[in-house]
């Protein structure tokens, strides 16, 4: 019998007899490889273990401690999930269930919410299907043969994904009783699972789209060893701590309110206090950079978004006010300032002298975001960003973008978030040119463009395709939440299309009409993002500068009163927040309740104070500094304050 040729990542060449399983190979090579073997990679295809092999093939494998490996565990886990589901609630129909990162999900369709006892109740079910050991093992049938079973077995969600798909045959995945439509691969068997949490369930559109039948998600986590899951949940914990959604609210800045609206966040005088200071911090800093304040409609006819191109690519995620059939005059709601930025731009003649031209403004921007991807102040439907656009001509293009970066590093330098972010280049995707403005040579000259400045400029960053704005190849700032989720905070874009599509010139030294480039950015991106960001970042102990009150004045007894307020008087004139707590409460009380406040620092105030014309500072990070005056305190605090130190 011939023998075939398997080609391994280090260029060595094996040869073996044609039915040899991946298995067998990883073995072959070392017995703690086979052990450690959880898939193998055929010809850059993921298979099962037991995947045999009868042509000669470049393979690699898959180990449990690989990127590729986890998630192949993970994946196992969430079908042992469905499994103990199946087993335990009658009538439930399963929905999806991939791995996501740093875990996986499974949505189901169930009669009632899972709840706490629920989710303990299905992972002691889940630990006995463990226990059982079930081999796993992988079936190829026709699709009408897969369409006849899961119809027989009333699984409705699956029948769906499998009309939708146009293979001939599909792979089924049978575990004991249990079987599932999936690609895999899998474990070998259930019992390779050794450590696993569930952890919360939530309800979820079915494919994520509000128009169909809400289902329960039970989310959870895997991973090869039991201590590498206490340290993760401990993680979790220390992230609920910081998670602005609980934090912000607790701490008194934001609230919600059903009546208003999802995605409508209220800023409280404290949350709001927060972003006033962010916002003239920010429009301060760009008029020394040369930046010219607009201030524009928060609405316009849909000409306009027709002229920008909105209307054809982004009239979905937009706020419509009236019918298009029927009124002779169709509103909406901005979800950008550009073309009002362009329409000033365009109110009379330019010359090259005048350019550039750097516009700024603080936006109130509206996106109809669905239900199901709003989240506290991250995502929302009303937001206010520090929106900003430059006009240039080609050859100021570089020298503008730098200045852009300069800016934007200048602000997550000052709020202290420099070491958090990192860059991303989106660009277009070719093969969807209906998400774009249809021109692939501006589009591969743009890219180049940004790309050359990007590497003259030495930033780091990762490419994405298919991430751009409809009109043109854009930086992303990126940053995570505590849940390890990535959102973009920042964008930089250069835009080849619009000038074009709104008809912007100058006249150059020729005297000759030219058009220009257009930089789209944000100095520090949406301040309700942002506002979530740093609560995360401090857990709620925001920077002096930042912070909604700087100072607590805390009088020992009603004999101090006076006098608290007297030097509150003194710090307020120097532009201080400060408060008194002037409560009928005990000493201890009020200090923990300031600690509790996060309030940078506190100056206990008692007969000795009042007689020294001192303050007793107390600071949240160092604790008891001791007895100061009342002078030398204002001058430290002011110091720190125009430090903007973190």
């Amino acid at each position: 019998m011939e023998k075939i040729k398997v080609t391994l990542p280090d260029g060595s060449v094996r040869e073996y007899d044609p039915g040899v399983t991946i298995e067998e190979v990883a073995y072959s090579i070392g017995k703690g490889l086979g052990r450690a073997a959880v898939a193998g990679n055929v010809d850059d295809k993921l298979v099962d273990l037991d995947t045999t092999l009868v042509n000669d093939a470049r393979i690699s494998i898959v180990t449990i401690d690989s990127e590729e490996g986890l998630d192949i565990y993970r994946h196992t886990t969430a079908h042992i999930l469905a499994q103990a589901v199946k087993r335990l609630y009658k009538n439930v129909k399963l929905g999806i269930g991939p791995t996501i990162e740093n875990g996986f999900y499974y949505d189901f369709d169930v009669e009632e919410s899972f709840s706490p006892s629920d989710l303990e109740k299905i992972e002691k079910e889940m630990e006995k299907i463990i226990k059982e050991d079930l081999p796993i093992k992988k079936e190829m049938v026709s699709r009408d043969e897969a369409l006849k079973l899961m119809k027989e077995k009333g699984e409705i969600y699956k029948v769906e994904l499998i009309e939708e798909l146009e293979d001939d045959y599909v792979s089924l995945y049978h575990q004991g009783e249990f079987i599932d439509l999936c690609r895999g691969p899998h474990l070998p068997s259930t019992g390779k699972v050794k450590a696993f949490k569930l952890l919360n369930a939530a309800g979820a559109y079915w494919r994520g789209d509000e128009n169909n039948k809400m289902l329960q998600r039970i989310y959870g986590t895997a991973f090869q060893k039991k201590k590498q899951l206490e340290e993760h949940l401990k993680m979790l914990e220390e992230a609920k701590k910081r998670d602005h959604n609980k934090l912000g609210r607790e701490l008194d800045l934001f609230m919600t309110e059903e009546s208003i609206g999802q995605g409508l966040p209220l800023l409280k005088p404290k949350g709001a206090k927060v972003v006033q200071i962010l916002q003239r911090f920010v429009e301060d800093e760009e008029e020394k950079r040369g930046y010219q304040l607009t201030k524009t409609p928060y609405m316009a006819k849909s000409d306009l978004y027709k002229i920008s191109g909105h209307w054809d690519h982004y009239k979905e995620d937009m706020f419509i006010l009236g019918d298009e059939e029927k009124d002779d005059e169709v509103l909406a709601l901005r979800p950008m300032t550009c073309p009002f930025q362009f329409m000033i731009y365009n109110s009379k003649l330019r010359s090259y002298r005048d350019l550039p031209l750097r516009y700024s403004e603080t936006s109130t921007l509206f996106r109809n975001e669905a239900s199901g991807e709003m989240h506290g102040l991250i995502r929302v439907r009303q937001f206010t960003i520090s929106e900003g656009h430059i006009i240039c001509t080609p050859e100021q293009l570089e020298e503008e973008f730098r200045g852009v970066v300069n800016l934007i590093n200048y602000m997550m330098e000052t709020l202290g978030i420099e070491d958090d972010i990192w860059y991303r280049f989106s660009k277009w995707d070719p093969d969807n040119r209906e998400k774009y403005i249809d021109n692939p040579t501006a589009w591969e000259e743009s890219q180049d463009k940004m790309k050359n400045i990007l590497d003259k400029l030495n930033i780091d960053y990762v490419e994405a395709e298919g991430e751009a704005a409809f009109y043109g190849p854009k930086l992303d700032i990126q940053f995570r939440n505590v849940h390890g989720k990535e959102d973009t905070i920042i964008t930089v874009q250069i835009d080849f299309a619009l000038p074009e599509r709104f008809d912007m010139t100058y006249i150059d030294k020729d005297n000759k009409k030219k058009r220009p480039y257009v930089i789209h950015r944000t100095s520090v991106g949406c301040y309700e993002r942002t506002l979530a960001m740093l609560i995360e970042k401090y857990a709620g102990a925001f920077p002096t500068w930042l912070a909604p009150v700087q100072v607590e004045i805390i009088p020992v007894s009603d004999d101090q009163v006076d006098y608290a307020y007297e030097v509150k008087g003194i710090l307020k004139e120097a532009g201080i927040r400060v408060e008194v707590d002037d409560t009928n409460e005990k000493l201890g009380y009020k200090i923990r309740q300031a600690q509790m406040e996060k309030i940078p620092y506190m100056l206990i105030v008692g007969n000795r104070e009042v007689e020294n014309r001192t303050v007793s500072v107390r600071d949240r990070k160092e604790g008891d500094l001791g007895a100061i005056s009342i002078k030398e305190f204002k001058e430290k605090i002011v110091r720190e304050v125009e430090e903007k130190s973190h």
